[in-house]
């Protein structure tokens, strides 16, 4: 039990620690510590408060909501707060919340919307006479800073609104998240990368920088997005907040699709729990889920406390960030000889599955975030999927952190190791790396390649090992009677290999031409080089002009193509697969069909077929299926809740078509 001398002093020492980190995150935009180290200071903080209250005072960082403004900016003042939310971490919590809520109500079960917590920037939208007046971030939740004119850069901000507006009050307040999406937010560390300047640490850094610019047209080129999530004026006839949200869908703005209404506590806890992985599937990221009481009147009642309100909590997924330490810097060799560095951490469970290494990319990487052996950094999952280093903890260097210095040799077959001008990797120049062998076996039995399944990591090590597999074209000698010596190999499973082996003889070509491993040349323009060429030799023997004359193929990329094609092993390992009967020619359309030749963009909820499956009739059919829109695509097909990509055939003036137009062209009388 705690004396107050020592409570007061342990609050004090809590606090400070607490305001240091507020300004590392929301001014400096350098966290130092993951979310949920910071959520659990914060809490042991508020435990403490509550159980001293005479220790509570009013500049406490439980009192208040933020940071102040940067006085760059003009500073609005909020007519309404701008809160933050109270947290819960598990089931337990969100059931006593719920039991708060239907103590103070007396009704024995409440209607609740839940809503993804998107990891942006808060920001407040004033609409006067239905025209765009002024935007503000949050600050400090009573003061917020003056970004109207970076906000007017986001395409997704209705500058007047939409439909009839005549029951509209005069002067309507909206709030949103503004936010990155990670495809956006790797280029844009791209292009920092190259320019020398330093790379944000994650999505809502990179968001909040880019509306915190003096000069917007700086924040124009960041294609930042946004959610609307609620309104803080009150409109005649609205009652409950999900009344309120397709409300402001028809006036206009953007609405964060999985929004849902649930009918008591039990349906909004499972669907919390469902993100846990479902945010792998998601363009941006989220750190929770929000789950707010329906009914407006209710709100009202249930009011707020110091710094949150009563009626809403933000259920906290796992956290995406954890500090850990790096143990070691060790290097894999890939399949086109790549050496790449990676970090053997201190192993921490990230977001359900415990990572233990980490990509450092390439030596520039490790140099420009000074990353060391023994270093603690802050760890997360780009994507929420790959583990990646964002930052180095340099406040916790003891001064016996050693340097990491790429090696001079290949570590798999001691060959000379280079760097190439121009090039951030250094490669094995060894054809005969074993590494990089196992490795284009890997990639070429894969499943967007030629998907021969059963081809697991380990199967393929032995079989190059034991000298089975000396190229791939080897595969397709292999017998039942050479696999069964493998370990782990009995005699069903091999016959099942050989019958895979066979079967994959018959790919398309794009495909074959994906599994051959070329240097910069993808799925994607896999399908560009078959569709243009149709055929390996006609391919094999293209000149630099004919390639760069390619829609999306570059100098650079042209170049790789012929420098493949050029040496005399590859040449070798394409002819033996020649005659083991591998498909060199890409599928003739019989007929004539408006899709041969053109090039189709996606975009939006397809309602009778997936993206994947509308794209391979596409192809098909002779058309070509492309992930992002430009002035050479034919169609952009537009479905439900279109994305950004609708409103650059627009501003392209691309042919847009609808679902009808679209299925019709496929022969689909009837959309379900």
């Amino acid at each position: 039990m705690l004396t107050l001398q020592d409570a007061r002093k342990k609050i004090e020492q809590l606090r400070e620690e607490i305001r240091r980190h507020d300004y590392l995150y929301y001014v400096l935009n350098q966290p130092e510590i993951s979310d949920s180290e910071y959520d659990r200071l914060f809490r042991e903080l508020l435990k403490l408060e509550e159980e001293f209250t005479e220790l509570r005072t009013s500049d406490s960082p439980t009192q208040r909501v933020g940071v102040g403004p940067v006085e760059a900016f003009g500073v609005v003042q909020h007519t309404i707060p701008m809160l933050s939310l109270a947290n819960a971490f598990d089931e337990g919590e969100l059931n006593a919340f719920d039991e708060r809520i239907r103590k103070r109500a007396e009704i024995s079960k409440i209607d609740y919307v839940a809503e993804l917590k998107i990891d942006g920037l808060a920001v407040s939208l004033i609409y006067e006479n239905g025209i765009l007046f002024r935007g503000a971030t949050r600050g400090d939740g009573y003061r917020g800073e003056d970004i109207t004119n970076n906000l007017k850069t986001v395409k997704r901000i209705p500058l007047r609104l939409h439909g009839d507006l005549k029951h509209l009050p005069s002067r309507l307040e909206v709030r949103g998240e503004v936010f990155m999406h990670w495809n956006d937010f790797e280029r844009l560390n791209e292009e920092r990368e190259k320019t020398g300047e330093p790379v944000f640490a994650n999505p809502r850094n990179a968001s909040a920088g880019s509306v915190r610019q003096l000069d917007s047209r700086i924040t124009a080129q960041r294609n930042l997005d946004i959610f609307i999530y609620g309104c803080d004026s009150e409109v005649p006839g609205i009652k409950n907040h999900f009344e309120e949200l397709q409300f402001l869908k028809k006036l206009g703005f953007h609405l964060n699709e999985h929004s849902k209404l649930f009918h008591g506590i039990d349906d909004a806890i499972k669907y919390c729990k469902a993100w846990h992985e479902e945010r792998r599937n998601l363009s941006y990221e989220i750190d929770g889920i929000v789950v707010k009481v329906n009914d407006l009147a209710l709100q009202r009642e249930l009011g707020t406390i110091s710094r949150s309100p009563r009626w809403a909590v933000a259920y906290k997924l796992p956290s995406t960030e954890v500090t850990t330490i790096v143990e070691d810097i060790q290097v894999s060799v890939g399949r086109t000889g790549a050496i790449t560095p990676v970090a053997v951490l201190q192993p921490k469970l990230i977001d359900g599955s415990v990572v233990s290494r980490a990509t450092l990319h390439n030596e520039d990487e490790i140099k420009r975030k000074d990353i060391r052996i023994g270093d603690t950094v802050l760890v997360h999952k780009a994507g929420a999927v790959i583990p990646e280093v964002i930052s180095v903890i340099i406040s916790k260097r003891s001064g016996k952190e050693k340097p990491f210095h790429m090696p001079q040799v290949c570590p798999r077959c001691g060959s000379k190791a280079v760097r190439a001008e121009g090039e951030a990797v250094w490669r094995c120049v060894s054809s005969a790396c074993p590494a990089q062998l196992k490795e284009h076996v890997k990639h070429f039995v894969s499943r967007r390649a030629l998907d021969i399944e059963g081809f697991g990591d380990a199967l393929v090590d032995q079989m190059v090992e034991k000298g089975l597999v000396k190229d791939v074209s080897d595969l397709y000698n292999l017998k039942v009677e050479d696999l069964l010596p493998l370990e782990r190999m009995g005699k069903t499973l091999a016959e099942k290999l050989a019958k895979r082996i066979k079967e994959s003889k018959d790919r398309p070509l794009a495909r074959l031409i994906y599994a051959l491993g070329i240097r910069h040349v993808g799925e994607h323009l896999s399908e560009v080089l078959a569709s243009k060429y149709r055929d390996m030799d006609k391919l094999s023997k293209a000149e630099n002009e004919d390639l760069v004359g390619t829609p999306e193929i570059g100098p650079e990329i042209a170049q790789s193509i012929i420098e493949y094609f050029s040496v005399e092993k590859n040449l070798k390992i394409i002819e033996k697969l020649r005659r083991e009967g591998l498909n060199f020619k890409e599928k003739e359309i019989t007929r004539e069909t408006p899709f041969a030749g053109k090039s189709f963009v996606i975009t939006g909820i397809l309602s009778a077929m997936s993206r994947l499956e509308a794209e391979n009739r596409i192809k098909e059919l002779g058309g070509r299926a492309s992930s992002s829109v430009s002035k050479n695509t034919d169609f952009v097909v537009a479905g439900a809740d279109p994305g950004s990509k609708y409103d650059k055939a627009r501003e392209l003036g691309v042919k847009i078509l609808g679902e009808d137009e679209f299925f019709k062209m496929l022969g689909i009388n009837r959309i379900g």
